[in-house]
């Protein structure tokens, strides 16, 4: 008897759908971002190059604010994939940079345009009143060319 009350408090299947989002990585370049929606919010998926893969790499972490390696934000034999919530860590506003054209800021990366705060390749905060880097969600490839965020 107790079991349809239990029942009625799972997530209904257009919650469940939302839960997820599979990303198409195939069409996107080395160098380029994209914007797209993960639980209503913005996501960002970067092919980094292999330049600022090293770039990344070359940064004194115990210089950072929130110190993390573009490994610990990336997935193993897969570095080049950075994908990080496209919501600025200070007060919420959505960062520059991962549309064409867009302001990347001084290290390349993204850029509040809310209050200053500058992230580098790696997403991670570098300058401004950000207290933490962007955001890395759960996610796995199910393929070469296919993420699953969430």
């Amino acid at each position: 008897m107790i079991g349809p009350l239990i029942n009625q408090m799972n997530p209904s299947a257009d919650v469940l759908a939302e839960s997820t989002t599979e990303v198409d990585l195939s069409k996107i370049v080395p160098g380029q971002a994209i914007k797209t929606k993960f639980r209503g919010q913005p996501l960002f998926v970067r092919n980094l190059t292999p330049k600022e893969v090293s770039e990344a790499d070359a940064v004194d972490v115990s210089s950072l604010r929130d110190p993390q390696t573009l490994e610990q934000r990336t997935k193993a034999g897969h570095k080049n994939w950075l994908i990080t919530l496209g919501v600025c860590t200070h007060l919420g506003c959505v960062p520059l940079g991962a549309g064409e054209g867009e302001n990347r800021g001084p290290f390349g990366g993204y850029f509040c345009p809310c209050h200053g705060s500058a992230y580098d390749t790696a997403a991670r905060i570098r300058k401004g009143p950000a207290p933490k880097n962007l955001a890395v969600p759960d996610y796995t490839f199910n393929s070469a060319t296919t993420v699953t965020v969430g």
